[in-house]
């Protein structure tokens, strides 16, 4: 049976950022990839944007790997060549009720540490984006956008300068303790056995189901997984906007919010459509409801000017109606395997904090060695 100190799974781009970090780290690291390719899941199929770390609960992870993330990631990306740009965004409100729910959101986002934000009037609002339509807004100056294959890449190539070794289409069958490590089977047509000293389960809409593969993980410390579909549109033409565009956020998400990408080109999404499967079709009907939402604070969006893009999976661990949950990372000193690492309900912010909880999991993972665990 082949040995490696740590095996990483899943290649999205929280799993390949960890593998890096344990790799340079000089660790022994081999990462797994159900698929033929890294980050082909929700890693892809995103806004690609910087998040500033606005809305989060204040001391959640989501909160602390964002803003922390988001220094990291500007300074990556700078020190990468890496395409990107700080553009900035409007939170946009368009009636009276939501323009009272802006300063909460700056609030929270000043508990946070994100102390930039500006409450916008109207008027001025509407002088940076003249074809704005809304009632106030929020400025963030520090959100942005990045080309996130570009970043993935770059990941790889820093873990396998740094050593590391990339396995696609090799999918977990099963794992468990023992005295020696932990024993895994994984690989499609010809699967191979492993053992390793640290098993870090980065599968994110898989995670769930990768754990329920892991003997003697208590099921108990598993949470449910659900699938939130989010479905863009492209618009056909040049938006009028120089800033990404929000609305104040709905439950579920972030509301149908209009991104640039490093063209310039414009797209609308994601809307919350709850699933069963993993189904990354866009129903051109939808549009109907993208028209609606957009036109609150951009009337002048003309008719067939939306057509069907791509749509993404978030992995959420709370169902439809249910309070929004933190992200959960898990040691040994919580399941009680050792050497196990999981991570459930990464979703947004993920590309942004994806550095950052890199970094968490490598000291997570640190402590693990060091006391034996």
């Amino acid at each position: 049976m082949e040995t490696v100190e740590c095996v990483v799974i899943g290649a999205g781009v929280v799993g390949v950022a960890i593998a890096r970090a344990l790799a340079m780290a000089g660790r022994d690291v081999l990462l797994l990839e159900a698929e033929n390719s890294i980050g082909t899941a929700t890693s892809s199929r995103n806004s690609e944007v910087i998040h500033a770390g606005i809305y989060y609960p204040k001391n959640s992870i989501m909160a602390q790997s964002c803003v922390a993330g988001k220094k990291l990631l500007y300074a990556y990306c700078k020190e990468h060549g890496i395409p990107h740009a700080a553009c900035g965004k409007l939170i946009v409100a368009t009636s009276e009720n939501e323009t009272q729910q802006l300063a909460s959101i700056k609030a929270r986002a000043n508990e946070n540490g994100v102390s930039d934000l500006r409450l916008l009037s109207a008027k001025e609002a509407s002088q940076l984006e003249p074809g704005l339509h809304c009632t106030g807004a929020l400025l963030s100056p520090s959100t942005g956008i990045i080309d996130s294959h570009a970043y993935m890449l770059s990941l790889q190539g820093d873990f396998e300068a740094a050593g590391g070794m990339l396995a696609l289409q090799s999918a977990l069958i099963a794992a468990k303790a023992t005295a020696n490590g932990i024993e895994l089977v994984a690989g499609d047509a010809e699967p191979i056995a492993l053992r390793c000293k640290i098993l870090v389960n980065a599968a994110g809409l898989q995670a769930s189901d990768v754990a329920q593969r892991i003997e003697a993980m208590p099921r108990e410390k598993i949470p449910g997984c659900w699938f939130a579909k989010g479905n863009y549109f492209a618009l056909m033409g040049r938006a009028p906007f120089s800033r990404l565009i929000y609305p104040v956020p709905v439950a579920g998400g972030l509301g149908v919010h209009l991104t640039l990408d490093l063209g310039g080109n414009a797209r609308f999404g994601p809307d919350v459509e709850w699933v069963d499967s993993i189904d990354y079709r866009v129903d051109p009907a939808r549009g109907e409801k993208f028209y609606r939402a957009i036109r609150r604070y951009w009337p002048d969006l003309p008719d067939h000017a939306l057509q069907p893009a791509y749509a993404g999976i978030r992995p959420k661990i709370a169902g439809p109606g249910e309070p929004a949950q933190d992200f959960i990372i898990q040691g040994p000193e919580v399941h009680g395997v050792p050497g196990l690492v999981n991570l459930f309900g990464i979703e947004s912010p993920g590309l942004t904090a994806s550095l950052a909880l890199a970094e968490r999991v490598k000291m997570i993972v640190d402590n693990t060695r060091r006391h034996g665990l």
